[in-house]
């Protein structure tokens, strides 16, 4: 098994083993800087995924409040309607902002089941 022969971001060579006989790992072959990137990407999308359960679970302790206020006189029933609908509208931000961030990866994922499909159907499965 031949040795990477890329250079790390600390100036040494690389440790990986290389992938074909081009001389490159996985890490620094240029044929798989577009990979390597969605993936990153992909990752970034996912770090994120606690956010809107968080941001959902505080908006609706609002709305509970706000009702226990309503409720028990301390607010207004009309200004309890108007905040409600407004508590409402940032909840409808926060679902629309995560099913579209869940779009995105399942494209994503599909575009790499379609590549990996289509190296499998002209017989290269290693993509190289």
């Amino acid at each position: 098994m031949s040795k990477c022969i890329g250079i790390t971001r600390g100036g040494q060579r690389c440790k990986g083993v290389a992938i074909d006989s081009s001389g490159w790992c996985y890490a620094h072959h240029p044929d798989h800087a577009d990979e390597r990137r969605q993936a990153a990407r992909k990752g970034g999308l996912r770090g994120g995924r606690g956010r809107p359960s968080v941001e959902l679970a505080r908006l609706q302790a609002r709305l509970e409040e706000l009702a226990d206020q309503v409720l028990n006189g301390t607010v207004e029933r009309a200004d309890g309607a108007v905040a409600g609908q407004l508590l409402g509208g940032a909840r409808a931000c926060i679902r629309d902002q995560l099913a579209a961030r869940e779009q995105e990866e399942l494209l994503g994922r599909l575009e790499q089941v379609e590549e990996a499909l289509q190296r499998r159907k002209d017989g290269n499965q290693w993509g190289a």
